[in-house]
């Protein structure tokens, strides 16, 4: 069933499901008239003297300059043109049907002056799977994500380079007379409407907590993991001791944690009066603390995403009173300080992940393993160097974590004097959550060989379960091999969910607080 796309908000599931199922969306009746009416206005403004911005004048630091009536539609042309100069690799499809899809729900709102006509091409194009090559470089964020959206809009106008629905390049030309769709010849303002937005930082925003929900919960059942393979306690985790400190986020993984280790005969295995060690480090007893404050924060940011998903961003607007006016709501601080604020705990679970990890490892630690978890010490390596490899990508995403927003180059001869830096905040937590997947993906790879090798004790069924999971793609504890692949096997049953699913086969589902 085809998504509808109208003056309401979209949702973020809605977002996803365009953007990576490729989801079939149409315009509504109620968007159709709105467009309808907001373009009488325009092409009222299009035939009179007084000066409008965008329409009967230049742009950014040309707004002073008079554009003649002959002219107007050349212009909105020229701009598209002119501002489709992104350099660099092409971003993923995934973010540019995102960018898409956010893009026309701004024109269904009817805020825009667009004819509905436009607005409907602009549709067909995106569910005929043609997908626009975006670069990696060209938006500041503010003013709109200008370089992003004018490649869209270029190929609207049936000039440059897309992917077709097959994955192919190939000219916007061929690829909308293959699909039977027209080029659109631009009218007044509907330029400026095309790319006067903040849809690309949003939409990766709306990617990545997607992506996080998913993460999160598996960090939660990593360090349950790597609690039970460390022969550390769950008492830690008792719900009376978490709502002391009264963060949902805290609580939820917590109640996550606990239900990973129900009934482990690991566990038991050490539990009671002769187990000496009250207290496990850090990254063991601390874990819902820092998850949880992951998960709170991803909830902060699914308001402010859910609240540009219900907001009409151009410049100038058309009001509902029927006014033109010129506004700053194309500024990206809003988004871009909640993208900024993602890379924090993204780079810190990661980082007591890859602790936990470490401690597996080291024969002083690990309470009896062998060290690194060799098969042979001394002959074999063991996940030595995973390690590394997680060291390595904690290493980055610390990096990543200084924001980017806090930073601001003028553009436009000094017109735009402070720009947001949202889209570069968006493309670096990307990256944070490729490397987290990683991170997380070495934990339970390296804590699932650590249960292995505490045989005859048996895990938990909610582990034994991630552990079954894992030795369908990789083998058990033995000599030394070929690792990569391995990792690479992991990481994808974290990206995609299935080691969240595998534990609810047991558990039921997470991220509730009943038992």
């Amino acid at each position: 069933m085809a998504i509808d796309v109208g003056p309401q908000p979209l949702t973020l599931a809605e977002v996803v499901a365009v953007a990576r199922r490729r989801q079939s969306l149409r315009l509504t009746d109620e968007a159709l008239a709105e467009m309808a009416r907001s373009r009488q206005v325009v092409e009222g403004l299009a035939e009179s003297t007084a000066p409008a911005y965008g329409i009967s004048t230049g742009f950014g630091a040309l707004a002073t300059v008079h554009i003649p009536a002959e002219s107007r539609a050349h212009l909105q042309e020229s701009l598209i043109r002119s501002h489709a100069a992104g350099s660099g690799p092409e971003v993923e499809d995934e973010v540019v049907r995102a960018t898409m899809l956010l893009r026309l729900h701004t024109l269904a709102t009817g805020r825009t002056g667009v004819r509905p006509a436009t607005a409907e091409a602009y549709a067909a194009m995106l569910n005929a799977g043609i997908s626009p090559i975006i670069c990696e470089h060209g938006s500041l964020g503010c003013s709109g994500d200008l370089a992003p959206l004018s490649h869209i809009a270029l190929a609207l106008m049936g000039e440059g380079e897309v992917r077709n629905s097959a994955g192919e390049k190939v000219s916007a030309a061929d690829a909308l007379a293959a699909a039977g769709l027209a080029p659109v010849r631009l009218a007044e303002k509907e330029g400026l409407a095309l790319i006067n937005g903040t849809d690309g930082m949003l939409g990766m925003l709306a990617l990545a907590l997607a992506d996080l929900e998913i993460l999160i919960t598996t960090a939660d059942i990593a360090a349950a993991m790597s609690i039970e393979a460390l022969l550390g306690t769950d008492r830690v985790l008792a719900d009376d001791l978490q709502q002391l400190r009264p963060h949902p986020g805290q609580r939820l993984s917590a109640a996550n944690m606990r239900k990973v280790l129900r009934d482990s005969p690991v566990v038991t295995s050490h539990a009671g009066p002769k187990d000496t060690r009250v207290q496990d480090a850090y990254s063991l007893r601390c874990a819902p603390q820092v998850n949880g404050a992951a998960r709170d924060t991803t909830d902060y940011c699914a308001v402010v995403a859910r609240r540009e998903l219900a907001a009409a961003i151009d410049n100038p607007v058309v009001t509902l009173d029927g006014r033109v006016e010129s506004n700053g709501n194309f500024h990206g601080a809003p988004i871009a300080y909640a993208l900024d604020f993602l890379a924090i705990p993204v780079a810190d679970v990661a980082n007591m992940s890859e602790r936990r990890t470490d401690r597996m490892l080291d024969r002083h630690r690990n309470h009896g393993l062998p060290p690194f978890l060799a098969h042979e010490v001394g002959v074999d390596s063991g996940h030595m160097i995973a390690q590394y490899t997680a060291a390595g990508i904690v290493h980055e995403l610390k990096r990543l974590a200084v924001p980017a927003s806090v930073d601001s180059i003028p553009s436009s001869a000094m017109q735009e004097d402070h720009v947001s830096m949202g889209w570069s905040a968006a493309r670096k937590l990307r990256q944070a959550v490729d490397g987290l997947a990683q991170v997380l993906a070495i934990e339970i790879l390296t804590a699932a060989r650590a249960l292995d090798l505490r045989s005859p004790l048996s895990p938990a069924d909610a582990t034994a379960a991630v552990v079954a999971l894992l030795r369908r793609n990789v083998e058990g504890p033995g000599p030394d091999r070929y690792l990569a692949p391995e990792i690479a096997a992991a990481t994808a049953l974290v990206r995609d969910g299935s080691v969240v699913r595998a534990v609810e086969t047991v558990t039921g589902p997470l991220n509730t607080l009943e038992n």
